[in-house]
This record gives C-alpha cells, sequence and structure tokens, in this order.
C-alpha cells in the first residue's frame, strides 16, 4: 500500500493554477486566466494576500473559492476620482472605452485612470480600481505543485530557455 505523497503549497512551491474572479452580486465572470499562471509561492505576490493565504497547504487537483470584499483590498470608491470632460478636450488615442490613461498630478504622482464611458460629447474616466465596492469570488483551480529550482527562486517564476541568439541565456516568462 505505497501512497503518494503530494506537494502541497508552501514557501518556495512553483504553482501553477487558474482562475476566474466573478462578481457575486452580478454572478458575472470579470476576470478569467485563460493560461496557467505560474508562480513561486512566498517569492513574488501575484495575487491577493487574502487568496494566497488560502492556498497555503493546498496540493495539484485542489479547487477553492476564497471570497474578497474589495473594500478591503481598495477601501470604498472615490467619486472625486470619476471625472466627466468635453470630447473635444481629450486627445482622440484616449477616446475609447477600456483605454488606461496614466494621469501625473502637481505633485508627481501618477495615477492610472481608465475610460469606463463615452457619448457623442463627453467621455468619463474613472480612478478607482475596477474592483472597487464589489464583492468578488475568486475561484481557483491548482494545476501543478513542485520544488522550485533556484532560477525560478531568483525570478519569482517559470523560467524558459530562450532562443539561443547570444549565448542562449534563461529568460522569465
Amino acid at each position: 500500500m505505497s501512497e503518494t505523497i503530494r506537494d502541497i503549497i508552501t514557501d518556495g512551491k512553483y504553482v501553477e493554477l487558474k482562475y476566474k474572479v466573478i462578481d457575486v452580486k452580478t454572478d458575472s465572470v470579470l476576470t478569467e486566466v485563460e493560461y496557467p499562471l505560474g508562480y513561486v509561492h512566498g517569492v513574488n505576490e501575484v495575487l491577493a494576500p487574502t487568496v494566497t493565504r488560502e492556498l497555503e497547504g493546498k496540493a495539484a487537483g485542489d479547487t477553492l473559492e476564497v471570497p474578497i470584499d474589495c473594500n478591503d483590498l481598495y477601501g470604498p470608491r472615490d467619486e472625486s476620482l470619476v471625472i466627466t470632460e468635453r470630447l473635444e478636450d481629450v486627445p482622440e488615442e484616449y477616446q475609447e472605452v477600456g483605454t488606461a490613461i496614466l494621469m501625473e498630478n502637481d505633485k508627481g504622482q501618477t495615477k492610472s485612470f481608465l475610460v469606463t464611458r463615452m457619448d457623442e460629447e463627453t467621455i468619463t474616466i474613472d480612478g478607482n480600481n475596477p474592483l472597487c465596492g464589489r464583492e468578488v469570488l475568486f475561484k481557483l483551480d491548482i494545476l501543478l505543485v513542485r520544488d522550485a529550482t533556484e532560477e525560478e527562486m531568483e525570478y519569482g517564476g517559470k523560467v524558459e530557455q530562450g532562443p539561443d541568439i547570444e549565448g542562449g541565456k534563461a529568460v522569465p516568462i
């Protein structure tokens, strides 16, 4: 009776997973990772800390659901970060819903805004995180858990051999 020992997620393990982020209120999928996301647990934070903590001790083949109140992550919506301008005052390259605009204040601080609405005369940009004010559910499928290589530990993720152009150095992907 030999039992296969499964690697569990702890610091220093290379993990591959897929996930969906679902809006609890509307049951709509907000984000879905189509290709496996690979990272080294405890080396880099690619997911919200709450999700990372829930992954601890899980193994390949496990599926889990992690509810998150995004107010805890991003704070409440700040309506002062929602700006509506006349369309003619906005450069044409920003005139498309979904476009990200990096803006700078008079102190040199930058913030990303997203074009959220447009009509014939106006455009609205929003500096709130798109998940602000929402309750979401992370649905995660763990595909692989194994010891990370030294290179993966260094880069925080999967390292693949690139084309042999000048010495064939490994590059993080």
